[in-house]
């Protein structure tokens, strides 16, 4: 069974920063087939536009993690998961 991951990161100075947040959730190693990530503070991509890409892309387990920004550089899972789908 495929699996996808949300990674919703919090902490962010909004969509416009110059942060990589998709390069910095890559450096979290986790175990997906696919990696969709939600900025906080972005009003054009949300939780649902990232669940509705995955299910098209054929992930029948979804998993939605909390992430948030520290030093301004890294992120950390906070522990939070919630399973939206499989």
């Amino acid at each position: 069974m495929k699996t996808g991951v949300i990674l919703y990161v919090t902490g962010a100075d909004g969509p416009e920063n110059d942060l990589d947040v998709m390069q910095m959730a890559r450096n979290l190693n986790i175990g997906a087939d696919r990696l969709e990530t939600v900025v906080s503070t972005s009003s054009c991509f949300d939780v649902m536009d990232a669940w509705w890409k995955l299910t098209a892309k054929g992930m029948k387990r979804i998993v939605c993690m909390f992430a948030e920004v520290t030093d301004g550089r890294h992120l950390r899972l906070t522990g939070r998961e919630l399973r939206l789908c499989g």
